[in-house]
């Protein structure tokens, strides 16, 4: 149960990297969109918001798969 368990962190850290990469979370420059995430300015805000993101990510990894 370990490893299936680790392996849905793997999973829900590679899903934070990828939303973050894509939404512009944690870069500096602003992007070609002009978009900057509000309060944002501090690290910390920065750390709370990507902490905020992974926990979402997690339960969507671990969320139960709907039978049709």
């Amino acid at each position: 149960m370990l490893n299936a368990q680790r392996r849905s962190e793997d999973i829900a850290l590679d899903l934070l990297k990828f939303v973050a990469s894509h939404a512009n979370v944690g870069s500096k420059s602003s992007g070609s969109t002009g978009f900057v995430a509000p309060g944002a300015s501090k690290p910390e805000d920065l750390v709370n918001s990507l902490l905020e993101l992974y926990g979402r990510c997690r339960a969507a990894v671990e969320a139960p798969v709907e039978k049709k």
